[in-house]
């Protein structure tokens, strides 16, 4: 039997099409090891957000090719897709697949007609969608699903749309199916993933709504959650059904990237602040104990020192939950690349460092505020004997004591003791 181990960089989008190809794997006779186990082929799932992302799939293959020194190393994923060359030349790569072409990595691993040396497989063809999902993968207590990915909107500053191309989504029969054969092997939680979730339904006269309208009827589902929505297309008529809805998870992550509009509008971002804070506090006011979650860049083109605090000051203003700090990489082929004013690596960092304090506080604040509160526990892990750890609705982690395995259930537990990033509790037996 064939080892083989995957790595996967990136977004949760990248996560469920692992999922997806590890399935594949498993179904012609492989066993999916840990990478650090001796794998025959280790398969790299790449991401090309940033500079930093490259750097680590680059210092992985590296690694890998040090330590498994017979072992086929495939790069697939959006960093193959938009740098095959690079990656072609770098010691021990053998195979190099684009977003396409890596749902037929079998076929060219196994069929002789395909097979050889150092070879490059990637088209510029971007109009297909694969379905995926990581059903079964790593034995995880959720399951990512994608429903879409591509995307239309071209911000400035944003390579994903070469890398993935137009918005597109999966057919919604074979989502609805992906999740029933999800809850029947047990799985409680589904995560719907994708590039530009909210833009769901393209070209089949779907829309995200109705989507979620259909899934939450399928019997035995537990608990539905949204990776991320841009928030412009947090339609009234949706966050109305997202409330009203118990089985969607009070969990929100929506892509800020500046609280200053002429950044915005420089990112060609389509919101502005006014919008994105009027979508955060209707959701508080209808759900004051919704997580908020929003990603944000420093360091754009232009951004003065007083833009970024006019970001700053509006994020702290905001009732928000955690932040996802990026600080801005110049890619290649983007609007931005081509723009002036470029702002220091020492800038970046000092700004990178203060939000980073900033998301510190906001997350520990958010936290505590569930003190002596009851919440619902997805448990996925005995952390050490006796303990066990889980994720509530609102995406907050806690740790509880039981006599007896908590994985992969639901369970009410009181919190009893909060922490920066983490809280404990103990568990109702009634529950």
């Amino acid at each position: 039997m064939k080892r083989v181990a995957f790595h996967t960089f990136g977004c949760k989008l990248n996560f469920a099409e692992t999922g997806a190809l590890a399935q594949q794997f498993q179904q012609h006779g492989y066993s999916i090891v840990n990478i650090n186990d001796s794998a025959d082929i280790v398969v790299i799932n790449s991401c090309c957000v940033t500079h930093h992302a490259e750097r680590e799939c680059r210092q992985i293959i590296r690694r890998t090719r040090r330590s498994l020194p017979q072992a086929q190393i495939v790069v697939i994923g959006c960093y193959a897709q938009c740098f095959p060359d690079t990656l072609r030349t770098l010691p021990g790569v053998s195979l190099v697949l684009g977003n396409i072409e890596k749902f037929s990595i079998l076929n060219y691993l196994e069929n002789d007609s395909l097979r050889s040396a150092h070879q490059n497989v990637v088209s510029i063809d971007r109009s297909i969608i694969h379905p995926a999902s990581s059903l079964g993968y790593k034995e995880r207590t959720r399951v990512f699903i994608k429903v879409q990915e591509g995307c239309d909107y071209h911000c400035t500053y944003c390579i994903v749309p070469v890398a993935r191309g137009n918005s597109r989504s999966v057919p919604k029969e074979i989502i609805s199916q992906q999740v029933k054969d999800a809850v029947v092997q047990g799985y409680k939680e589904i995560v719907l993933t994708g590039v530009n979730v909210g833009d769901y339904g393209k070209p089949y006269g779907e829309t995200l709504l109705s989507l979620l309208q259909t899934l939450v009827t399928i019997e035995g589902l537990e608990r539905l959650r949204i990776s991320s929505i841009e928030p412009n297309l947090l339609t009234d008529e949706l966050l109305a059904f997202w409330f009203s809805e118990q089985k969607l998870c009070k969990h929100w992550h929506i892509p800020l990237q500046s609280g200053s509009n002429s950044i915005l509008r420089q990112m060609g971002r389509r919101y502005t602040r006014e919008l994105f804070e009027e979508r955060v506090l209707t959701i508080k006011a209808h759900y004051p104990t919704a997580a908020i979650g929003v990603d944000v860049i420093v360091g754009f083109p232009g951004e003065t020192e007083s833009l970024f605090y006019e970001t700053y000051q509006f994020i702290e203003q905001l009732p928000i939950s955690y932040l996802h700090v990026f600080s801005y990489s110049n890619r290649p082929t983007t609007v931005a690349s081509t723009f002036s004013q470029n702002v220091s690596t020492f800038s970046c960092s000092a700004r990178s460092t203060k939000l980073h304090e900033l998301s510190k506080n906001k997350k520990s604040s958010f936290i505590a505020s569930f003190l002596g509160k009851t919440v619902t526990v997805l448990f996925e892990t005995e952390i050490s004997e006796g303990i066990y750890s889980g994720l509530t609705d609102e995406y907050i982690r806690v740790e509880c004591k039981s006599s007896y395995n908590l994985k992969n259930t639901m369970k009410t537990v009181r919190v009893e003791n909060v922490f920066e990033d983490h809280c404990s509790g103990l568990l109702i037996e009634h529950s």
